[in-house]
């Protein structure tokens, strides 16, 4: 009997204690960092950015060999395309440091949930990576371009879409877990930022595109995307972008330029913006009020007026408050009347004030938003005024 205990015992330590059984070494892994999926015919084409860990190793001098490489493979899946690739690429793509995945344009307009599947599905994608879309471009022309300074194009559009979205705010970050979020509320429409190609596409995959002091090729964001359900509709412009981000608190700094009482122009520093939105039932009317408290520091002035008195001060708050107020109007008035998408979560804001109305009317929201009654009220604060008070033009000339 002890035997048979001993026995049992040794067979259940040898099925715990099996080692890493599923262990993959590193100098077999192909390392992506960015992945993008075009629509080509009825087929999927896959690119992978494949990082060349010798050539961005801080020990080992560079061979002036290209950071990443780039693969393509083409399927009727996804998953097929990616398994295909094994047969032009010199190891298996590992995707646990995907960093940004580019949809591209026509496979956007076609509808994204089928792309997404296998990204959300798969246990070795991490749900920590950023989803752009490529405009006027497909996905595999944006990560053929190489760019400098960041060595690995996939940093780059990281850095660059964090940096714009936290400075200048025409751009927001969205990972692959908030966007399937919002492509599952039937009631509200996604946004994803997009990416274009300047310059000859077909410079860009040249190690000589890194090499100069002027770039002939180079990625630059564009704005937002709408989508309607999972289809892209439209491209909104870098103002209508900022306008989205502050009726949806996503501002955090950005720049404002205004006309000054003379001649000129005077701009201002966005420091920090707050929006509160509430919605709320009038006869079992929707309504929205939206209140934008701004803070902001005066830039720069190129015109003559005089900062030490309250009056220009009262001014510059109000021509401010003015031109966000005048963009977001217009911007809410071409969501509303041409896209009749509600990406701002107005729907959410009317299920959170009164769940028993929402119910009416839900099955009829995307009929409702377009003539949905929106107050916006924008209040401006002028806190700061740099390092001096008046511009040069003030200053008297010497004599």
């Amino acid at each position: 009997m002890a035997k048979i205990k001993v026995i049992c015992l040794l067979c259940i330590l040898t099925l715990l204690l099996s080692g890493c059984w599923s262990k993959r070494e590193l100098n077999e892994l192909a390392i992506v960092v960015a992945l993008g999926i075009d629509k080509i015919d009825e087929e999927y084409e896959i690119t992978v950015q494949i990082v060349d860990p010798s050539e961005i190793s801080m020990r080992q001098a560079s061979t002036q060999r290209s950071p990443v490489v780039s693969y393509h493979s083409r399927g009727e899946t996804i998953f097929e395309a990616i398994r295909k690739m094994t047969t032009n690429a010199a190891r298996k793509p590992y995707f646990a440091h995907l960093q940004v995945v580019v949809l591209g344009e026509d496979l956007a307009k076609e509808g994204i949930s089928d792309s997404l599947d296998l990204i959300v599905r798969d246990h070795e994608f991490r749900k920590d990576f950023d989803v752009i879309m490529s405009h006027e471009a497909t996905a595999k022309e944006v990560l053929n371009v190489l760019t400098p300074i960041e060595k690995i194009p996939a940093n780059k559009m990281l850095n660059s879409l964090d940096v714009s979205e936290k400075a200048w705010g025409a751009t927001i970050a969205v990972n692959i877990d908030e966007l399937v979020n919002t492509l599952t509320n039937k009631h509200k429409g996604a946004l994803i930022t997009a990416i274009e190609v300047h310059g000859d596409k077909k410079l860009g995959v040249d190690q000589t595109n890194v090499q100069r002091v002027k770039t002939p090729v180079l990625l630059q964001y564009a704005g937002l995307a709408v989508f309607k359900g999972d289809k892209y509709i439209g491209l909104l412009t870098e103002g209508e972008s900022k306008s989205v981000s502050f009726l949806n608190d996503k501002i955090q700094s950005t720049i404002e330029i205004i006309a000054c009482p003379k001649k000129g122009t005077l701009s201002s520093e966005i420091t920090q913006s707050t929006t509160k939105v509430k919605g709320s039932f009038d006869n079992g009317m929707p309504k929205i009020d939206v209140r934008i408290n701004v803070e902001q520091n005066i830039g720069e002035v190129e015109c003559d007026i005089d900062l030490t008195k309250n009056k220009s001060i009262d001014y510059v708050n109000k021509k401010t408050a003015k031109g966000i107020d005048e963009r977001i109007q217009k911007t809410l008035e071409k969501i509303q009347q041409q896209y009749e998408v509600d990406v701002f979560g107005f729907g959410d804001a009317l299920h959170r004030a009164d769940p028993k109305q929402w119910k009416k009317i839900k099955d009829e929201w995307a009929s409702i938003f377009p003539d949905l009654a929106v107050d916006v009220q924008v209040k401006v604060t002028t806190q700061g005024l740099g390092t001096m008070q008046n511009s040069l033009l003030n200053k008297p000339k010497e004599e």
